[in-house]
Parts: C-alpha cells; sequence; structure tokens
C-alpha cells in the first residue's frame, strides 16, 4: 500500500476519474454508450480474470485493435492487476507483433475480432503467448464478452501501486531504426495526465472525438476527459467524411488528430457544409505540420488549433503551444512547437552537452516525471539515450528570444550535401506554401558529386497541376541554392509510418536500396 508522501499513480488518477462522475457517459461507440460505473465494473471483472489465470506482478498483456471501449479497459486493468500495457499497432506487420509478443514477454494478447486470426497465429508462433481473448465472439481465440459476464468484480482501490511499478511498454521504432520499447512507470504516466490537463489548451466542456489509435498517443487526452465529467466517443479509424460527421452529430469540442488528417479534412468537399460550431480545440502533433497549411485550417475552421511536441520515452510530454499563440499571419509563429509543458525541463544542447545560445540549432533535451525508466532489454540503447541526466531526443531545435522552441529536424533526417547540412523540414515548409501543394517530403538521395541531393516528393491536391520547375524557384528564392531539390517528384500518397508521419524510412529506401552506403 502507498506511503503518507507517495505520489498518486495513474490507477489512482483513473479511479478517481471513474468515480466522481460515476453516473455520466464515459464512452460512445457505435450507438452504444457506457458509463463510468460501467467501466469500472468492467476493471474489476478484467482483474478477476486475469488473476484466476495466473496472473503475476510484472506480467505484460498487449491489445491489438482499432478504437473501442475495450482497448481502455486493456490499458488500465492489468495494472490494477500488478502488470503492465503493450500496444501492437493494427497497422504493424506480423513480424512486428511478433517481435513485441516475443521481446516484451506477453502472457495474454486481447485483439479485436478483426484481428482474431492475426492473434491466434501469434499464440502459435511466440512461446510466451499463453492466450488470446476477443473483443467478440472470433474462431480460434477466447471469446472476452463471455469470461467477464462469468467473473466475479473486484474491488479497486487507491494505493495498490507504486509509483515505481511499471505500467506502459511502448515500441517507438519511428522513422528509422529497430523497434524498441520505452518503460513507462506509472509515475510517468500520471505525469502524462497532470502535464495534458494543466499544458495543453484543453476546452472546460469535453467532448472528445478519437480517431487516432488510443492504443497510442490518442489515449492521452482519455483521463482528462473522463476526471472533467467528460465523454470519449471511438471512431474505429480515420476518414475526414466520418471524422467531419462525428463532431456535427455529437457536438464535439476536442479532438486529436496528425498533420496528415488535417490535410485530408482540408481538402475534403464536406468541410465548407459541416457544422463545426462546437469544436473548441484539436490538439495536433506527432509529425510537423506545414505553416502554410495550418494558417489554411486557422482561417477556414478557426482558432481551434493547439500544438502538442512530445515523445513516447517521456510520455508524450515536451512542449505545446496554445490556440491563442498560434498567430496566423505569422509563419515563423506556426513553425514552431510551443513553450515548455509544465511539469518538464527542456533545454538545448550543443555537441559539447553545453546550452545553446539563442537562435541556434542544438538538440532538445528532455528532463521530468514523464520521462521513461529506459528501453526495455537493451541497456547500451538507453545509455546513449539517457545523458548526464537528460533524455536526448535525437530532434534538432532551436529556442528563440521569446522562447518558443522550433523544431528543425531530425539529427537522421539532416541532409548533407556538399558539405554543407540541410534541414529537410525548412524546405518542406516553403514548398508547402504552394497553393498546389497538399503535402511533401524532403530527404538526401545518393549523388556521386554532393554525397546527398535534395529530392522531395510532393503529393498535388486534388485536380491541381504543379510546375516542379516553380518549386524549384520558390526554394532557391527563399533558400538559396544549396536547399533547392534536385530532384522533383509527384506521387500519389506519401507513406506512412504507423502513426501517421511520413515514414522517411521507406522513402529513403527507394533512392539507397542500390547504393553502397546509408548516409
Amino acid at each position: 500500500m502507498a506511503d503518507l508522501h507517495d505520489h498518486v499513480t495513474f490507477c489512482d488518477l483513473v479511479l478517481t476519474a471513474l468515480r466522481r462522475h460515476s453516473t455520466k457517459d464515459a464512452f460512445r461507440y457505435e450507438g452504444q454508450t457506457i458509463t463510468n460505473a460501467e467501466v469500472e465494473d468492467a476493471l474489476s471483472r478484467m482483474v478477476d480474470l486475469l488473476q484466476r489465470r495466473g496472473f503475476q506482478h510484472g506480467d505484460g498483456v498487449g491489445v491489438l485493435s482499432p478504437n473501442r471501449p475495450e482497448v481502455f479497459y486493456v490499458q488500465t486493468a492489468p495494472l490494477f492487476a500488478g502488470g503492465r500495457y503493450t500496444a501492437l499497432h493494427p497497422m504493424g506487420s506480423f513480424d512486428d507483433h511478433k517481435y513485441a509478443c516475443d521481446e516484451a514477454e506477453l502472457r495474454f494478447l486481447f485483439v479485436d475480432p478483426a484481428y482474431a486470426e492475426r492473434g491466434a497465429a501469434l499464440k502459435e508462433a511466440c512461446d510466451g503467448v499463453e492466450e488470446v481473448f476477443s473483443f467478440g465472439e472470433a474462431d480460434g481465440v477466447i471469446d472476452l464478452d463471455s469470461e467477464l459476464s462469468a467473473a466475479k468484480p473486484v474491488e479497486l482501490q487507491f494505493g495498490t501501486r507504486s509509483p515505481s511499478d511499471l505500467a506502459w511498454l511502448l515500441y517507438t521504432g519511428g522513422t528509422t531504426g529497430v523497434p524498441k520499447a520505452a518503460m513507462l512507470p506509472e509515475r510517468s504516466v500520471a505525469q502524462m495526465v497532470f502535464a495534458t490537463s494543466m499544458g495543453w489548451d484543453l476546452p472546460l466542456d469535453r467532448r472528445y472525438l478519437a480517431v487516432a489509435p488510443i492504443s497510442h498517443a490518442a489515449g492521452m487526452l482519455i483521463v482528462p476527459t473522463l476526471i472533467t465529467g467528460g465523454s470519449v466517443t471511438l471512431l474505429r479509424g480515420f476518414t475526414p467524411a466520418d471524422w467531419l460527421a462525428a463532431v456535427e452529430r455529437d457536438r464535439i469540442t476536442l479532438s486529436l488528430l496528425v498533420p496528415t488528417m488535417i490535410y485530408a479534412v482540408l481538402d475534403h468537399p464536406d468541410l465548407e457544409t459541416t457544422d463545426l460550431s462546437t469544436l473548441e480545440t484539436i490538439m495536433y502533433g506527432a509529425s510537423p505540420m506545414s505553416p502554410t497549411r495550418l494558417a489554411e485550417g486557422i482561417e477556414r475552421m478557426g482558432p481551434v488549433f493547439a500544438q502538442l511536441y512530445g515523445q513516447t520515452e517521456c510520455a508524450g510530454i515536451t512542449s505545446s503551444m496554445s490556440r491563442s499563440d498560434h498567430l496566423p499571419t505569422d509563419m515563423q509563429r506556426l513553425s514552431a512547437c510551443g513553450l515548455p509543458m509544465p511539469g518538464v525541463r527542456v533545454e538545448i544542447f550543443d555537441e559539447d552537452g553545453d546550452p545553446c545560445p539563442i537562435d541556434t540549432p542544438g538538440e532538445v533535451c528532455v528532463q521530468g516525471a514523464s520521462v521513461m525508466d529506459g528501453y526495455w532489454r537493451q541497456p547500451e540503447l538507453t545509455a546513449e539515450t539517457l545523458v548526464d541526466g537528460w533524455l536526448h531526443t535525437g530532434d534538432i531545435g532551436v529556442r528563440g528570444s521569446d522562447g518558443f522552441i522550433t523544431l528543425v529536424d531530425r539529427k537522421k533526417d539532416m541532409i548533407v550535401s556538399g558539405g554543407f547540412n540541410v534541414f529537410p523540414r525548412e524546405i518542406e515548409d516553403v514548398i508547402s506554401e504552394h497553393s498546389a501543394v497538399s503535402s511533401v517530403a524532403v530527404i538526401g538521395a545518393p549523388d556521386e558529386k554532393w554525397g546527398e541531393a535534395v529530392t522531395a516528393i510532393v503529393v498535388l491536391k486534388p485536380d491541381t497541376t504543379c510546375d516542379p520547375d516553380d518549386l524549384r524557384h520558390l526554394v532557391r528564392e527563399r533558400k538559396g541554392a544549396i536547399y533547392t531539390p534536385k530532384t522533383i517528384e509527384f506521387v500519389d500518397a506519401l507513406p506512412l509510418t504507423a502513426v501517421g508521419k511520413p515514414d522517411k524510412k521507406v522513402i529513403r529506401a527507394q533512392y539507397w536500396s542500390s547504393a553502397d552506403r546509408s548516409i
């Protein structure tokens, strides 16, 4: 049990949310409503189910499912039973899922019926996976609904978890490198709830529409919504038409989108006829957003945009930019990722580990309770990332005289062309200003003369055309010859990572697969 001065845990916050507003709706999903009291009952029954199957302190479970209420149950009930949670992304490959099951030593999997076949195959392939439970009847797996109906509710109690107990073990492969799992203890996830509640520009009346996976970043807003008496509307996935319809139907006040989703909404014809009058805040993040398209969004949808920046390694908590800080005529401000969040310390260091002067690029580093304990089973990588008491994010940023941080690029995305350092994001922001451009990714392609040649892959808006020389001229005028793309290719869509970021690893592979080097 907890001691006198122990910090509250994530489990404590979940119980607080469910019991303060027990009769209010927690989730809306496919025509159903579930109250907070019903959520607590489901969690208590799941704890009983796990304990009867020999679940021990430190054991792990995984979930593979699109958005539905049961995903939240799997995120929380195993913690009350003494264990930990891992997400398997619905867009991941079988090899990715098997890797996570094996390395994270997951005992039980919980899957949507649409993934029952994948779950059964993982049980067969992974020695450690004992059972697979499905959120409904499906062949080859156990029906969780039937199991919970037969289970006996267990009283959930405050103070049964320690702030140091491992809660979430989340994989973060990013767009480079092999998957690695960040160990987030109860301390980190609880700090996530506090920081998002205080540091994100959230409406007081929260009717949250979740379309990005709640098994990942979109889940950050569930407890901050429930703890204020708000409700969560869940869509199984994202289409711009479905998102717009849900905002109008459920009078949504809050949503979280990645930039590619916002671009799709802006390019959809239903935007002009949809009632968005209740929508107060769109949190956006996961990858940089084009300042030009952001200004377009503010003009067409109103001052509803608030930015988040963070990594899995610090529970998504680094900086944020409020709605009022989005100055629609200031492209430099719209390029920023905001001010440091409450509860973390943020510094920008040079290669010698010294703080960078104002407007000088360096690596963004973070301290605070939300920072992970390290990478699961990867001590060397942990030592490379947690250095001298700081989490080194690998992101290159600058701090302006106004205190706002602007990300320049990822360290590994930087292009070295003719001996000059070129930051792709600066080129992407300029190209995005063209009225025909929907989205763009810039990489360095192998080049005998330059080492790397700046290459832009561009997606145009529907029913538009663009001369590549116009884009080159635009970049040359704004950034100079070094930044001007040697090659511009037009494509129908960019490959995306599981969380909606342009997948530069995949894009780079198309150009570097026949080269004898990778940088």
